[in-house]
């Protein structure tokens, strides 16, 4: 009864402390219905989602509006990320961000076309000094889009705390979102956690189907399953929202034990600093192996996501008294939403055959070096979520790749820093020293990608954010770039805009630089369709006359393409 007592004073001071949202300080930032393609919090690859992402209606150009009035303090435009994105800082020491847009109010353009001439640049990251530009509530400020990395036409739409810049959940503010379907259940697993637990006999964790009837989700067939020792729960669930059917995150999972509480997963608010820790959220193993992503209910070592408000013991459970114990779910979206699912499990002791796991113990919480005559990698504390042996495996070197392929552990195991690794280059010729990186190459399909790096002193080394097979290659071919509005380099296709898809086939798109006439223009680059775009400026652009114009686009081992056309405009 104590415990009870004490864990429910905790739920009511964080209750008490936690700042209700003001909500009607902020107006929608679309004058369309809000039907969401993603949600606050949502598991994404490395990251937590730090938005809504708002559909707007298969199409760019609609008018997106300030959500309350306030000032700009950033504009950001890149290609990758949020493309072109504002930041409005307001009076009640919050911050709103607008991504993926096609474009800003025209002054707001024209001041950042300006700065991007004078830096020569076309991504910039620029703040913006106090008073510069104001807007009213409910005043326009640009147009959505599908810039950045964006899959598809949406508004991504951001509050955050100004002072911290962590955003908080949009949908606590009370949007005109309509939100009356309960999360659902996927599926359940159980882990064994502890050298002497098992789960129905086995050292594996137990992968168990759900289905929903009587109100609530239940285990197929209501099993109830023998464990012993410390265990680990997880689910795989999702939300959706009414007018839409993407799949959105999960704002809040309790699981309790015989009724007393032991975890709760909570999304009003995240940090930057800890986004990455979704990793180890998740069950990043299966995730690997089967693109599903399971939420574990208990905390690595290593983990330090500020979103459990209530732990016991990492929310890890012993379960080695011979008892039988109801293991109870409650998942809750902001709306009030509620799905449960509860099963049974009986503690049992069963003799099990140990099982040495082969390799070096590696500590998260220590620095640790793994080396051999040909390999080196150095982990600082902090590399990794929890202990775990290392294997290492070599294989002969091929036509393929300058050295053996070193097996360095495997893909599954996720890694929170890079840390660096260095490969003995032997085998490199000379002439191809500067252009050898360090490739990861997938042990089914055989692919590879580049994890870049540099020839130094004897080896090739790179910081890598990854475990798996490694080896050294090079890359000597430069970019291609195809000309979309130039015919046989001097006939104009495209009266209004001057298009090329530029594209690197392993290294990967280092710079780009146009020049027409010697001077250096706008090329607005957009990452995920390879495209760069420079729009005939009436300003700067002199009409009625010829052109000379230069591209040169340089990859990541310096291998360069200089494309120079002439044409009249």
């Amino acid at each position: 009864m104590r415990i009870r007592f004490l864990i429910s004073f905790l739920l009511i001071s964080l209750a008490a402390s936690s700042q209700a949202p003001d909500r009607e300080y902020f107006r929608s930032p679309v004058d369309i219905p809000i039907l969401l393609s993603g949600s606050f919090g949502e598991l994404r690859s490395n990251h937590f989602h730090s938005g809504i992402d708002i559909k707007t209606q298969g199409k760019t150009g609609l008018p997106v509006y300030a959500a309350a009035a306030g000032e700009v303090s950033r504009i950001y435009i890149s290609p990758s990320g949020f493309g072109l994105a504002l930041y409005l800082d307001h009076p009640n020491g919050k911050t709103t961000v607008y991504g993926h847009l096609l474009s800003f109010r025209e002054d707001i353009q024209a001041y950042a076309r300006k700065i991007q001439y004078e830096q020569e640049s076309f991504a910039v990251d620029l703040p913006v000094p106090k008073g510069t530009f104001w807007f009213e509530k409910g005043e326009q400020i640009g147009l959505s889009g599908n810039s950045g990395s964006s899959g598809g036409p949406h508004l991504h739409f951001e509050i955050r705390n100004t002072e911290s810049q962590n955003p908080l959940n949009p949908l606590r503010f009370q949007f005109p979102v309509i939100d009356k379907m309960s999360p659902k259940i996927l599926s359940a697993a159980i882990y064994p956690l502890s050298d002497d637990a098992h789960v129905a006999g086995a050292t594996s964790e137990r992968l168990l189907e759900t289905v929903y009837y009587d109100g609530a989700y239940h285990l197929k067939g209501n099993p109830t399953l023998s464990v012993y020792g410390d265990i680990g729960f997880g689910l795989q669930a999702l939300d959706y929202l009414d007018g839409s059917w993407s799949k959105c995150g999960i704002y809040e999972i309790k699981l309790a034990v015989d009724g007393e509480p032991v975890y709760t997963f909570l999304m009003n608010e995240l940090s930057f600093a800890e986004t990455r820790f979704l990793n180890s959220h998740i069950d990043y193993n299966h995730y690997r192996q089967h693109h599903r992503r399971l939420q574990k209910s208990w905390v690595d070592p290593g983990n330090r996501l500020n979103n459990y408000p209530l732990l016991v013991n990492r929310g890890v459970v012993s379960l080695s008294d011979g008892q039988m114990h109801q293991i109870s779910y409650e998942i809750n979206d902001v709306y009030g939403n509620t799905s449960t699912l509860s099963f049974r499990v009986q503690s049992k002791k069963m003799a099990l055959s140990p099982k040495e796991k082969p390799g070096r113990l590696i500590r998260h919480d220590q620095k640790e070096a793994f080396e051999t005559a040909n390999l080196q990698a150095s982990f600082m504390p902090g590399t990794f979520y929890a202990d775990f042996k290392l294997d290492y495996d070599t294989k002969p070197a091929n036509n393929l790749y300058y050295s053996p392929l070193y097996q360095l552990h495997n893909d599954r195991t996720p890694v929170h820093n890079a840390y660096l690794l260095k490969l003995k280059a032997d085998g490199v010729p000379e002439g191809l020293k500067s252009k050898s990186l360090i490739a990861v190459i997938d042990d089914k399909s055989g692919k590879k990608w580049s994890m870049g790096g540099d020839y130094e002193n004897g080896w090739v080394m790179a910081r890598v954010r990854q475990l798996g097979t490694f080896a050294i290659s090079v890359d000597t071919i430069p970019p291609t770039v195809q000309p979309l509005s130039i015919a046989n380099k001097n006939q104009l296709t495209e009266q209004n805009r001057i298009r090329f898809k530029i594209d690197d086939d392993f290294s990967g798109i280092d710079t780009f630089r146009g020049e027409i006439d010697g001077q250096w223009v706008l090329f607005e680059y957009d990452a995920k369709s390879k495209l760069i775009a420079y729009h005939f400026d009436q300003e700067r652009f002199q009409f009625g006359k010829n052109h000379s114009l230069k591209l040169i686009v340089t990859d990541n081992k310096g291998n360069e393409t200089n494309y120079q056309a002439s044409f009249y405009r």
